[in-house]
């Protein structure tokens, strides 16, 4: 179901980035934003992983220079039957972690210092778990995928703010595109619709890897004790170098701030406290 529904967002996100080139320029922009959106597929493919992993300064480590973290995630790994990811460290005292790759053949999975300082054994793994999780489902290349799109329906978005308040845009007369009623969609609601379908499919497979990372740890519990200490960090302490972009990478918002409702209809992840629940009846079904 969750793939179906990935599937149909991600549609629904090219639609939209078609439907404001319709705006624009007619059958010819739609045309030209089909071969954007195709090219920023391909480029997400091939660079993503590299781009976020430079973004945030990790850096790769070797079994030599991290025993016990590589044999723990070498250990989940052969657990979910996934070949073993480059781990990468980030110089950081607040705890989190990702993962990226364009496949599970080129996963990879990065943790920052913090968290190997704040959780448990036990803790840890179950974040391992989660990330290799994402891994095995190929989160990692559909959510950046979503990302450059809704980033792009953002950026042409501005594009047209500036061009209404120079007064670059055509006349009524002239715009075959829709005229106003095209420009205050562009401007208005395709990046909030952007936003909202980037945030249906990020949820949805918060949840997802949750579920099958208490399983591959076999310790839901302890997944969910992990989550709560990496929210009340994340809820007093910026994560360097966190942008919007690559927040819903992580296991918790890197930028999440308070627990407020409208806060949490713009974040990238569930609720903690909802992931909580849902892994603790996992754990009592046990």
């Amino acid at each position: 179901m969750n793939n179906l529904k990935t599937t149909l967002l991600l549609a629904a996100l090219t639609g939209l980035l078609m439907a404001i080139g319709g705006l624009f320029g007619g059958r010819s922009g739609v045309g030209f934003m089909l071969i954007v959106s195709l090219a920023m597929n391909l480029g997400s493919y091939w660079f993503s992983d590299k781009l976020v992993l430079r973004m945030y300064s990790a850096r790769e480590i070797t079994s030599e220079q991290g025993p016990d973290l590589f044999k723990m995630v070498a250990n989940l790994a052969h657990r979910a039957n996934l070949p073993m990811p480059r781990v990468y460290v980030i110089d950081s005292d607040v705890p989190n972690a990702f993962a990226t790759g364009r496949s599970p053949q080129y996963g990879v999975v990065a943790v920052t210092t913090g968290i190997m300082k704040t959780l448990s054994y036990d803790e840890l793994s179950g974040v391992i778990a989660h990330e290799l999780a994402h891994i095995k489902n190929r989160d990692t290349l559909i959510s950046t995928v979503v990302a450059s799109i809704a980033g792009v329906i953002t950026w042409i978005a501005h594009m047209a703010q500036w061009s209404a308040i120079f007064g670059m845009g055509r006349s009524n007369e002239e715009d075959n595109g829709g005229g106003i009623v095209g420009m205050l969609f562009t401007i208005v609601l395709a990046p909030i619709a952007a936003t909202l379908i980037q945030l249906g499919i990020s949820r949805s497979r918060e949840y997802m890897a949750d579920e099958i990372g208490g399983s591959i740890s076999n310790n839901p519990l302890a997944l969910a004790s992990a989550l709560e200490k990496i929210d009340y960090y994340a809820k007093h302490k910026v994560l360097p170098a966190s942008t919007p972009s690559t927040s819903h990478l992580f296991i918790i918002n890197p930028l999440s701030g308070t627990g407020e409702w409208m806060t949490n209809l713009f974040s990238t992840h569930p609720a903690t406290a909802q992931r909580v629940a849902r892994l603790r009846e996992q754990a009592s079904r046990r």
